[in-house]
Protein backbone atom coordinates (compact mmCIF):
# COMPACT_ATOMS: atom_id res chain seq x y z
CA UNK A 1 0.00 0.00 0.00
CA UNK A 2 1.11 3.54 -0.72
CA UNK A 3 0.91 6.49 1.61
CA UNK A 4 2.44 6.99 5.03
CA UNK A 5 3.02 3.98 7.25
CA UNK A 6 4.53 3.52 10.69
CA UNK A 7 7.48 1.60 9.27
CA UNK A 8 8.27 4.31 6.75
CA UNK A 9 8.21 6.99 9.46
CA UNK A 10 10.51 4.91 11.67
CA UNK A 11 12.89 4.36 8.76
CA UNK A 12 12.87 8.10 8.08
CA UNK A 13 13.66 8.83 11.72
CA UNK A 14 16.57 6.39 11.67
CA UNK A 15 18.06 7.79 8.45
CA UNK A 16 17.75 11.40 9.56
CA UNK A 17 19.18 10.78 12.98
CA UNK A 18 21.93 8.35 11.97
CA UNK A 19 24.28 11.00 13.40
CA UNK A 20 22.78 11.73 16.77
CA UNK A 21 21.85 15.33 17.54
CA UNK A 22 23.79 15.41 20.80
CA UNK A 23 26.96 14.70 18.82
CA UNK A 24 26.26 17.68 16.60
CA UNK A 25 25.77 19.81 19.71
CA UNK A 26 29.10 18.57 21.08
CA UNK A 27 30.75 19.71 17.84
CA UNK A 28 28.88 23.03 17.88
CA UNK A 29 29.98 24.08 21.39
CA UNK A 30 33.78 24.09 20.81
CA UNK A 31 33.25 25.52 17.31
CA UNK A 32 31.27 28.41 18.81
CA UNK A 33 34.07 28.96 21.34
CA UNK A 34 36.65 28.96 18.54
CA UNK A 35 34.57 31.48 16.56
CA UNK A 36 34.32 33.80 19.56
CA UNK A 37 38.10 33.54 20.05
CA UNK A 38 38.81 34.40 16.40
CA UNK A 39 36.43 37.38 16.57
CA UNK A 40 38.23 38.49 19.72
CA UNK A 41 41.56 38.39 17.86
CA UNK A 42 40.05 40.51 15.07
CA UNK A 43 38.84 43.03 17.65
CA UNK A 44 42.22 43.20 19.40
CA UNK A 45 43.97 43.71 16.05
CA UNK A 46 41.71 46.70 15.38
CA UNK A 47 42.38 48.13 18.85
CA UNK A 48 46.15 47.87 18.32
CA UNK A 49 46.01 49.68 14.97
CA UNK A 50 43.64 52.32 16.34
CA UNK A 51 46.06 52.96 19.21
CA UNK A 52 48.81 53.48 16.63
CA UNK A 53 46.62 56.11 14.93
CA UNK A 54 46.05 57.95 18.21
CA UNK A 55 49.75 57.73 19.06
CA UNK A 56 50.71 59.22 15.67
CA UNK A 57 48.10 61.94 16.18
CA UNK A 58 49.58 62.81 19.58
CA UNK A 59 53.12 62.99 18.17
CA UNK A 60 52.01 65.26 15.33
CA UNK A 61 53.67 63.20 12.60
CA UNK A 62 51.22 63.73 9.71
CA UNK A 63 52.90 61.15 7.46
CA UNK A 64 52.81 58.48 10.16
CA UNK A 65 49.22 59.44 10.98
CA UNK A 66 48.03 58.99 7.40
CA UNK A 67 49.84 55.64 7.13
CA UNK A 68 48.32 54.47 10.41
CA UNK A 69 44.84 55.51 9.25
CA UNK A 70 45.34 53.62 5.97
CA UNK A 71 46.48 50.50 7.85
CA UNK A 72 43.49 50.70 10.20
CA UNK A 73 41.06 51.14 7.32
CA UNK A 74 42.55 48.24 5.34
CA UNK A 75 42.44 45.95 8.37
CA UNK A 76 38.88 46.90 9.33
CA UNK A 77 37.39 46.26 5.87
CA UNK A 78 39.13 42.86 5.62
CA UNK A 79 38.15 41.50 9.04
CA UNK A 80 34.94 41.00 10.98
CA UNK A 81 35.34 43.54 13.77
CA UNK A 82 32.53 43.36 16.32
CA UNK A 83 32.64 46.32 18.69
CA UNK A 84 30.52 47.61 21.56
CA UNK A 85 30.42 51.40 21.87
CA UNK A 86 28.63 53.78 24.21
CA UNK A 87 26.39 56.28 22.44
CA UNK A 88 24.16 58.73 24.29
CA UNK A 89 24.71 56.77 27.48
CA UNK A 90 23.64 53.46 25.92
CA UNK A 91 25.78 50.55 24.79
CA UNK A 92 25.48 49.72 21.10
CA UNK A 93 26.89 46.86 19.01
CA UNK A 94 28.54 47.94 15.74
CA UNK A 95 30.69 46.35 13.07
CA UNK A 96 33.84 48.45 12.84
CA UNK A 97 36.01 50.78 14.85
CA UNK A 98 33.26 52.95 16.23
CA UNK A 99 33.81 56.73 16.15
CA UNK A 100 37.10 58.20 17.37
CA UNK A 101 38.61 61.69 17.11
CA UNK A 102 41.98 63.03 16.04
CA UNK A 103 41.95 65.40 18.97
CA UNK A 104 45.58 66.49 18.75
CA UNK A 105 45.31 67.26 15.06
CA UNK A 106 42.24 69.36 15.83
CA UNK A 107 44.04 71.22 18.59
CA UNK A 108 47.05 71.92 16.35
CA UNK A 109 44.83 73.34 13.61
CA UNK A 110 42.80 75.39 16.08
CA UNK A 111 46.01 76.77 17.60
CA UNK A 112 47.22 77.85 14.15
CA UNK A 113 43.94 79.61 13.41
CA UNK A 114 43.85 81.38 16.78
CA UNK A 115 47.40 82.64 16.35
CA UNK A 116 46.57 83.80 12.83
CA UNK A 117 43.52 85.68 14.09
CA UNK A 118 45.37 87.24 17.01
CA UNK A 119 48.17 88.42 14.74
CA UNK A 120 45.68 89.95 12.31
CA UNK A 121 44.06 91.94 15.11
CA UNK A 122 47.20 93.44 16.61
CA UNK A 123 45.94 96.78 15.36
CA UNK A 124 42.55 96.63 17.06
CA UNK A 125 41.52 100.22 16.53
CA UNK A 126 38.37 99.19 14.67
CA UNK A 127 37.22 97.01 17.54
CA UNK A 128 35.78 98.88 20.54
CA UNK A 129 36.67 95.93 22.76
CA UNK A 130 40.37 96.04 21.90
CA UNK A 131 42.31 92.85 21.23
CA UNK A 132 39.66 90.34 22.24
CA UNK A 133 41.98 87.40 21.66
CA UNK A 134 44.29 88.60 24.41
CA UNK A 135 41.32 89.17 26.71
CA UNK A 136 39.94 85.69 26.01
CA UNK A 137 43.41 84.17 26.47
CA UNK A 138 43.77 85.90 29.84
CA UNK A 139 40.56 84.26 31.07
CA UNK A 140 41.36 80.84 29.62
CA UNK A 141 45.01 80.90 30.76
CA UNK A 142 43.80 81.41 34.32
CA UNK A 143 41.38 78.48 33.98
CA UNK A 144 44.10 76.35 32.40
CA UNK A 145 46.35 77.05 35.38
CA UNK A 146 43.54 76.29 37.81
CA UNK A 147 42.40 73.04 36.21
CA UNK A 148 45.71 71.82 34.81
CA UNK A 149 44.82 72.19 31.13
CA UNK A 150 47.38 72.23 28.39
CA UNK A 151 46.58 73.68 25.00
CA UNK A 152 43.88 71.08 24.43
CA UNK A 153 40.24 70.89 23.43
CA UNK A 154 39.10 72.26 26.79
CA UNK A 155 41.24 75.34 26.21
CA UNK A 156 39.91 75.72 22.66
CA UNK A 157 36.33 75.46 23.92
CA UNK A 158 37.08 78.11 26.53
CA UNK A 159 38.52 80.45 23.89
CA UNK A 160 35.58 80.06 21.54
CA UNK A 161 33.15 80.64 24.41
CA UNK A 162 34.97 83.81 25.48
CA UNK A 163 35.24 85.15 21.92
CA UNK A 164 31.52 84.59 21.43
CA UNK A 165 30.85 87.15 24.18
CA UNK A 166 31.92 89.93 21.80
CA UNK A 167 29.17 90.43 19.18
CA UNK A 168 31.28 92.90 17.22
CA UNK A 169 33.65 90.04 16.38
CA UNK A 170 31.22 88.84 13.72
CA UNK A 171 31.74 92.10 11.85
CA UNK A 172 35.52 91.87 11.65
CA UNK A 173 36.69 90.40 8.36
CA UNK A 174 39.96 89.13 9.82
CA UNK A 175 38.09 87.03 12.36
CA UNK A 176 36.18 85.27 9.60
CA UNK A 177 39.50 84.06 8.26
CA UNK A 178 40.26 82.39 11.59
CA UNK A 179 37.27 80.15 12.12
CA UNK A 180 37.91 77.35 14.57
CA UNK A 181 37.50 74.09 12.59
CA UNK A 182 34.46 71.97 13.56
CA UNK A 183 35.32 68.82 15.49
CA UNK A 184 33.30 66.76 12.98
CA UNK A 185 36.15 67.20 10.47
CA UNK A 186 38.42 65.24 12.82
CA UNK A 187 35.98 62.41 13.51
CA UNK A 188 36.90 59.04 12.01
CA UNK A 189 35.00 55.77 11.85
CA UNK A 190 35.67 52.70 9.69
CA UNK A 191 32.97 50.09 9.08
CA UNK A 192 33.62 46.36 9.04
CA UNK A 193 31.76 43.85 6.84
CA UNK A 194 29.23 41.63 8.59
CA UNK A 195 30.90 38.65 6.91
CA UNK A 196 34.28 38.28 5.22
CA UNK A 197 36.13 35.18 3.88
CA UNK A 198 38.62 35.06 6.76
CA UNK A 199 39.27 32.47 9.48
CA UNK A 200 36.62 34.02 11.71
CA UNK A 201 34.25 34.33 8.73
CA UNK A 202 34.49 30.63 7.84
CA UNK A 203 34.11 29.69 11.51
CA UNK A 204 30.92 31.77 11.70
CA UNK A 205 29.63 30.11 8.52
CA UNK A 206 30.24 26.62 9.94
CA UNK A 207 28.50 27.59 13.18
CA UNK A 208 25.47 28.85 11.29
CA UNK A 209 25.27 25.74 9.10
CA UNK A 210 25.59 23.44 12.11
CA UNK A 211 23.02 25.40 14.11
CA UNK A 212 20.54 25.35 11.22
CA UNK A 213 21.07 21.59 10.86
CA UNK A 214 20.37 21.05 14.56
CA UNK A 215 17.21 23.19 14.44
CA UNK A 216 15.93 21.51 11.28
CA UNK A 217 16.57 18.03 12.73
CA UNK A 218 14.70 19.05 15.89
CA UNK A 219 11.71 20.36 13.88
CA UNK A 220 11.62 17.21 11.71
CA UNK A 221 11.84 15.04 14.83
CA UNK A 222 8.83 16.83 16.36
CA UNK A 223 6.79 16.58 13.14
CA UNK A 224 7.52 12.86 12.68
CA UNK A 225 6.83 12.09 16.34
CA UNK A 226 3.48 13.87 16.14
CA UNK A 227 2.65 12.01 12.93
CA UNK A 228 3.57 8.71 14.56
CA UNK A 229 1.35 9.46 17.56
CA UNK A 230 -1.50 10.28 15.21
CA UNK A 231 -1.12 6.95 13.38
CA UNK A 232 -1.09 5.02 16.66
CA UNK A 233 -4.50 6.42 17.56
CA UNK A 234 -6.04 5.05 14.35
Amino acid sequence: MGGISKNRIKQALKSIFRIQTWKLILVFIPLAFLTATLLRFDHLGMIELRDQVLEADEKGDESALQNALADLHEYTVSHIVVNIITENGQEKLVFGTGPFYLEHQYVRKAQEELKKAEASLENAGENPHGNVFKKAAAVCDAKALQYGWGFNKLYIDCMTAELAKYPSMDEIEDYKEAMIPPTALYRREFASPIWYPSWSGFAILLCIILLIAIIIRFIIWIVLKLTLLTLKKR
